[in-house]
């Protein structure tokens, strides 16, 4: 199926054209989404960097993170076991609940080429560079400071939290948000939510995510916008879940 990357501009950016499409009142219908991949990205410039060369040396490993915070989340856990069914053989490091402190995780970024959250996100839309990741006790790592970090190895980002790709609602035609924050940190690709999302989907959206971009024990974060339209699709057709429960996932960058 075709690639299309949307950067839109203005009060574009607030849409998820991605879900463009004619409805019926049950939410199925035509969508582009049956012709094309779609992802996003916030600027040419961004974008350029996203694709940079690849490091030759470049190891594979896996930081997951999941209810720092100890909220009532259960498929965040469960998420992890999706995970786990295919990084078996894979390098991989897990923090949960209170092991996932602010340090913790920082150390975790810094070794890892791909990062999961499973967790809850707080979009700051007056100041995007304080939207935050909630860890342990309640604490958060904000994009400001992730954006400190030396962050060699970052390859892929999933952020399975509410409204990690929300922009400013004050301000429509600007397009900071964690998922595209993340890309400005060294990021090549982001998975996001532009909304909230329900927790019992998620495991099912993070399972087929990752069943694609391991395939044959091979991780390849350039298949991330496919998988991630595959799960999508598999939401929408075969569960014919609402509208509002596939729509909000989206892929930013390569």
């Amino acid at each position: 199926m075709p690639r299309i990357w949307w950067c839109p501009s203005g009060p574009l950016i607030g849409l998820p054209i991605h879900a463009a499409g004619i409805y019926t009142d049950d939410g199925q219908g035509a969508a582009i989404s049956d012709y094309v991949v779609s992802s996003y990205f916030p600027s040419a410039s961004a974008l350029a960097y996203a694709t940079r060369p690849a490091d030759p040396s470049q190891k594979f490993s896996l930081l997951t993170v999941a209810n720092p915070s100890g909220a009532q989340l259960p498929g965040t856990e469960l998420e992890l076991e999706k995970i786990e069914k295919h990084t078996a053989t894979l390098p991989t490091q897990e923090l949960t609940r209170g092991e996932a402190t602010v340090e913790k995780v920082k150390k975790g970024m810094e070794n890892a080429s791909w990062v999961h959250f499973a967790c809850h996100g707080a979009a700051n839309p007056d100041k995007p560079w304080e939207s935050a990741l909630i860890l342990a006790d309640h604490t958060r790592l904000t994009l400001r400071e992730i954006s400190d970090m030396s962050l060699p190895h970052a390859e892929f980002a999933f952020l399975s939290a509410c409204q990690t790709a929300k922009g400013m609602d004050d301000a429509p035609d600007q397009s900071a948000h964690l998922s595209t924050g993340m890309m400005a940190c060294g990021y090549r690709g982001v998975i996001g939510t532009m909304w909230k999302i329900k927790d019992e989907y998620a495991p099912f959206v993070a399972d087929r995510v990752y069943e694609k971009m391991l395939e044959g024990g091979q991780p390849d974060y350039k298949r991330a916008a496919y998988a991630l339209h595959d799960a999508v699709q598999a939401l929408r057709k075969e569960h014919k879940v609402p509208f509002a429960t596939w729509l909000p996932f989206i892929h930013v960058g390569v």
